[in-house]
């Protein structure tokens, strides 16, 4: 494929699950490309959230190309999830008022609780009603209004360790993948990390790092985001027919309605 009239570009994948990631390789330059990807990542580039954005282009075939710099480095270990770096660049990302900006320019509109539990209630249709699963829905509807935040930021929605990504020359952090970002709540992202990498004695101290104290209305609404969370992924595992995942995710929801139970 060309980019550039005097140079031929190798395409080779570039993983992640939805197979529209490559690299670009020409002799010693690399570039990272992203077919349809965001329309806002020339703001994320700008804000230092994700690497160098260097072009895009429309192809004849209607497909927009984008073009980022290849970074030298690598995805987070689990482990290192718990890092103050992390803490600070999403609170960057969600005091960002450019990229709130961009996504309200582009159509977004903010997304509530009760538009969260909504669509999650569609999505149990037609499933098995387990217990777990009945009682997650019914803690998420009845607490849905208390659960609400009026403050609304840009979301990334999927913090996974895997969408990390850590430049070993310059030691600069980015978050990319964002083809699902929202505005909501910012506690969805939180919640989401907190689960997945800290030690539940230890979310109080990692708020810290984030600029949060931990107090009851703030547990609630990470507990709800919690929830609604392990069924979106729950759910995803089932369609697309990965038991093994799913089950993990079901033994997860099992001690979070435990926790909630107990605890609201």
């Amino acid at each position: 494929m060309r980019f550039f009239d005097s140079e031929e570009w190798r395409l080779s994948s570039a993983g992640g699950m939805t197979g529209e990631a490559y690299l670009a390789e020409s002799g010693n330059n690399k570039l990272f490309i992203k077919r349809n990807t965001s329309p806002f990542l020339a703001v994320l580039s700008a804000e230092g959230i994700v690497p160098k954005l260097l072009w895009t282009r429309r192809m004849s075939n209607g497909d927009v190309l984008t073009a980022q710099k290849w970074t030298k480095g690598r995805v987070l270990r689990p482990d290192e999830m718990t890092a103050k770096q992390v803490a600070d660049m999403l609170k960057k990302i969600h005091n960002s008022e450019p990229l709130l900006l961009m996504m309200r320019r582009i159509g977004k509109k903010p997304v509530s609780t009760k538009q969260i539990y909504e669509q999650l209630m569609r999505q149990a249709k037609g499933r098995a009603e387990t217990p777990a699963l009945r009682a997650a829905l019914h803690f998420l509807g009845e607490m849905a209004e208390t659960a609400e935040s009026a403050n609304k930021t840009v979301c990334h929605s999927d913090v996974n360790h895997n969408n990390w990504l850590l430049d070993t020359e310059s030691n600069s952090l980015y978050l990319v993948d964002w083809d699902q970002a929202i505005i909501a709540d910012p506690v969805m992202d939180l919640a989401m990390l907190l689960y997945w990498y800290v030690d539940k004695d230890q979310w109080e101290n990692w708020l810290l790092y984030y600029g949060w104290e931990m107090n009851a209305a703030l547990k609630l609404r990470l507990i709800w985001h919690m929830i609604a969370m392990t069924l979106r992924f729950m759910f995803w595992h089932q369609e697309h027919a990965e038991v093994r995942k799913m089950i993990l995710f079901e033994k997860d929801l099992l001690w979070l309605n435990d926790y909630a139970a107990r605890t609201f």
